[in-house]
This record gives structure tokens, C-alpha cells and sequence, in this order.
């Protein structure tokens, strides 16, 4: 996971929020909830977890979003990465639907 959170911070993401969702779901350990600027941004920065990924697990993450680039969800299996524009972000507020606010959810970076 910190690799994936470096290479979102090396990407120049904003606004990233790591949600512990051990006892949550049984979906993944780890979202990650990240912010580009522009649709050429998230895929930009899509591109680049898409990799870290690939370096360092035996299998290829499955990857949602990448033709509109609004929303890009890359799924690693432990750790599930959300990138948005700021708008859809704000739309669909994930970190209040998975709990934000409760104790052991953090701001990253």
C-alpha cells in the first residue's frame, strides 16, 4: 500500500484518503480515494498505480473507467483505488459512505 500512496503523491494526486475497511467488507483491506485535476490527470495518474501494481504483485489489477477518465477505479485485490475528478468525487463521496468519520480513517499524505 505505500507504494501505491508514493506513486499516487508522485503523480501529484490530491485530497488522498486511505480507508481501512478491515471488518467493512470482505471486498479489500485498503481503499484509496484519490483527486486529479482533469480527465487527462486521472488517467494519468490511473496509468501510473496501473503499473506500480503490475511491479509489485503477481497478477494485473482489474481496471474500471479508463475510456471517460472521470472515474478510474483500479482494483489490486487487498487494496482498491478510486481516482476522480473533483466533481464526481464530490458526487459520489465515498469516504462518507464508507465511514469516514470513524475512528482508524485517515488522510493520507
Amino acid at each position: 500500500m505505500r507504494t501505491i500512496l508514493t506513486c499516487l503523491d508522485d503523480s501529484k494526486a490530491e485530497d488522498i484518503v486511505s480507508i481501512d475497511l478491515h471488518g467493512k467488507t470482505s471486498l479489500a483491506d485498503t481503499m484509496i480515494v484519490a483527486t486529479g485535476r482533469s480527465n487527462i490527470h486521472v488517467g494519468a495518474i490511473a496509468d501510473r498505480v496501473i503499473k506500480a501494481f503490475k511491479e509489485n504483485s503477481a497478477t494485473a489489477p482489474r481496471v474500471e473507467g479508463l475510456q471517460n477518465c472521470d472515474w478510474v477505479l483500479v482494483d489490486g485485490g487487498d487494496v482498491i483505488v478510486h481516482i476522480f475528478k473533483p466533481e464526481v468525487r464530490q458526487f459520489y463521496n465515498l469516504e462518507k459512505m464508507w465511514g469516514m468519520d470513524r475512528p482508524g480513517e485517515r488522510r493520507a499524505g
